[in-house]
């Protein structure tokens, strides 16, 4: 039977799925040892909505067939990337500070 390789990618929902499938002692050759953190923590942040606005949430994101967690960091991070590329427009009289 064909070996697979260990799959290069940042997702951690394929490499989740790999190692299910798959048994850590047959890629010893390929493991090798690392220093650093290879995924960084992420900040958590708590958002604050009405019960129906939540249900709204919940709703838009069930019809996407993503969780309505997903959902708000989608739309988050679009709106982080809207809002940081208006401030980097030369005609902008913003700056953006270190934090």
């Amino acid at each position: 039977m064909k070996r697979t390789n260990i799959p290069q990618t940042d997702s951690i929902q394929e490499l989740a799925h790999f190692w299910d499938t798959h048994d850590l002692t047959d890629f010893d050759d390929e493991l090798e040892e690392v220093s650093e953190p290879v995924f960084e923590r992420q900040t958590i942040v708590t958002v604050r909505l009405e019960p129906k606005d939540a249900e709204v949430v919940k709703a838009l994101a069930r019809s996407r067939g993503i969780s309505h967690i997903a959902l708000i960091q989608e739309w988050v991070l679009e709106r982080i990337h809207t809002d940081v590329s208006l401030l980097l427009r030369p005609d902008s009289r913003d700056v953006i500070r270190d934090a």
